[in-house]
């Protein structure tokens, strides 16, 4: 009888120990050299014990977290290298209805718009990992592979590819880095914002490729869309991949000679990375070794804003000084019929260019007047009004511009539009949420380069950006909110938040000196509106995007 009880008791002590608070903390402290040691059903172990954890970061009463995170899992590298292989290992291993999968096999950069815009939709909440085949790395190796080997498929098959006449030939080590570069300066900050990345390089040699190319398994639609059974294309492809590999060297790189190998190795990688996921998602007093060993990590090399006393610029005149005009509303409307037609005129000759409109500017200030005479000539199927308010709860479960990402003009979308107009933006972090305490110091003052660097990428793709600050004084601003409270059809417009607003006036407008300092810059200047006669701003936020869309033909 003592003999059945300690038996039982000993079973029952083999049952609860996986979810002993000490033997979790273990599972969960990274440790590079676990593929030493760990057999595989402690690897599977560790494997779920983290993806909860890390799903329960996304829960607000987790005591041991101050910030949800993600794992995103990039897989790329060579055909039948073992990728399908260790990512439905991974799946088998963990459980399946936390793990996203997500596949492309790469296509040409679409027009007028960053490379990685087109795979946004892709990203993981904050408490998710996801594994995603191909991604904005297949669709960088098939525009350049397109341009490595164009010459030698012309040379070999004896035909012109009018298709691809355009590209830059011979170029292609100069498009590569280029594109790495703005790849690494977005990675960054996805990383930044809460998102960890994970990129996993598989790669076999030519004699192992060719093997399991002739074999009588069924291949799935090749990665690239490049023929992999030509050794000279795979040549190519490998001197590519040397390049790319040698100026990232944050790829983790799996020998896919073993498939199941390949796999188990792929299966530690993906658990070191929500290990180190998990560290980076604590609060700033717990284990500051831990912290101090990630900040050596590539993607987690970041500014430490908060190390740097952030320093407020002098608020400039143009903000304080605001004009009195009184045009003559005769005037006004023959000067405002005349540019309203110029205007449609140049959005209808930009050739599908995208442009975007980021209209901010104080409470009132006439944002929505504007913008309503902005497209009053065009056809409603033409653009695309954006109003931008408090964040909802499965946004903020994403990078901070995830859900601006979602709304610029993108040329996969079945609408004729590729003008995206903004009423409020991006900004709101380094306004109304830097004013309101909404994001900590860290996130509103690393906010200034974060933005810069998505106009500035923007930008580069062709995109048009053209930003409005529309200025009044405090004074303009009452009689408007006042007129709205005593016009029906206005009250919509004036909320509590609007009369609360006016106490941190000086606030805003502060905030607004920092902001314009730091972002008006060379790729998407900003325009100050600043006058108390909304028909005069009217007509000079006509004149600027007038003045912005002549540029852009004549550059054309």
């Amino acid at each position: 009888m003592s003999k059945k009880k300690n038996k039982t008791d000993k079973s029952a002590e083999n049952v609860s120990a996986p979810f002993n608070e000490q033997v979790v903390e273990q599972r969960l402290m990274p440790n590079p050299l676990s593929k030493f040691s760990m057999d595989e059903d402690a690897l599977r172990l560790a494997l779920v014990t983290a993806q909860f954890a890390l799903r329960a970061t996304r829960q607000p009463e987790s005591p041991s977290t101050d910030k949800a995170i993600g794992l995103l899992v990039l897989v790329n590298g060579m055909e039948q290298a073992g990728k399908g292989t260790a990512v439905t290992q991974l799946r088998q291993w963990v459980d399946p209805r936390l793990l996203k999968v997500e596949a492309t096999i790469g296509y040409c950069p679409l027009a007028h718009q960053p490379i990685w815009q087109t795979h946004t939709k892709a990203m993981p909440r904050h408490g998710d990992v996801m594994v995603y085949f191909g991604n904005w790395y297949a669709d960088l190796l098939y525009n350049v592979m397109r341009m490595a080997t164009l010459e030698s498929e012309k040379s070999a098959k004896g035909k012109k590819h009018t298709d691809i006449e355009a590209l830059p030939i011979g170029q292609w080590q100069d498009y590569l880095r280029q594109q790495l570069t703005e790849l690494q300066a977005f990675e960054q900050d996805l990383v930044a914002n809460h998102t960890q990345l994970l990129k996993c390089w598989f790669h076999v040699d030519i004699e192992t490729l060719q093997a399991r190319l002739n074999d009588d398994e069924p291949d799935p639609k090749f990665l690239y869309q490049i023929d992999w059974h030509d050794m000279t294309i795979v040549a190519k492809f490998n001197e590519v991949a040397a390049e790319l590999l040698r100026q990232q060297g944050d790829w983790i790189i799996i020998d896919g000679a073993d498939e199941s190998q390949a796999a188990i190795h792929f299966c530690h990688e993906v658990l070191h990375a929500m290990q180190k996921a998990l560290v980076s998602s604590r609060g700033e007093n717990s284990a500051e070794s831990d912290q101090a060993q990630d900040s050596k990590d590539t993607h987690n090399n970041q500014v430490e804003y908060q190390s740097i006393k952030f320093e407020r610029v002098k608020i400039p005149k143009v903000l304080t000084d605001i004009e009195d005009s009184d045009i003559d509303k005769s005037d006004y409307n023959d000067a405002l019929a005349k540019k309203q037609a110029r205007l449609a005129e140049l959005l209808r000759a930009r050739q599908g260019q995208h442009v975007v409109f980021a209209f901010e500017g104080m409470d009132a200030a006439g944002k929505g007047g504007a913008i309503k005479r902005l497209v009053a000539p065009l056809d409603p199927r033409e653009y695309q009004i954006y109003n931008i308010g408090a964040p909802m709860l499965y946004e903020l479960q994403h990078p901070y511009l995830w859900r601006f990402w979602q709304k610029l003009p993108n040329e996969q979308t079945d609408r004729i539009s590729r003008v995206g107009i903004f009423d409020r933006t991006w900004y709101g972090r380094v306004l109304v949420e830097r004013i309101e305490g909404f994001a900590t110091d860290d996130e509103w003052q690393r906010a200034y380069d974060e933005i810069n660097r998505f106009e500035a990428a923007l930008a580069a793709s062709g995109t048009l950006v053209i930003k409005y600050w529309l200025a009044i004084d405090k004074k303009e601003q009452l009689k408007r909110f006042e007129e709205r409270e005593e016009t029906a059809y206005k009250q919509f417009k004036l909320t509590d938040d609007d009369w609360r607003n006016r106490d941190k006036w000086s606030d805003y407008v502060q905030s607004a000196a920092d902001m314009l300092a730091r972002t008006d810059t060379k790729n998407a200047p900003w325009c100050v509106i600043a006058n108390n006669d909304k028909r005069q701003a009217r007509l000079e936020v006509l004149d600027h995007a007038i003045e912005q869309l002549s540029a852009l033909l004549a550059a054309s």
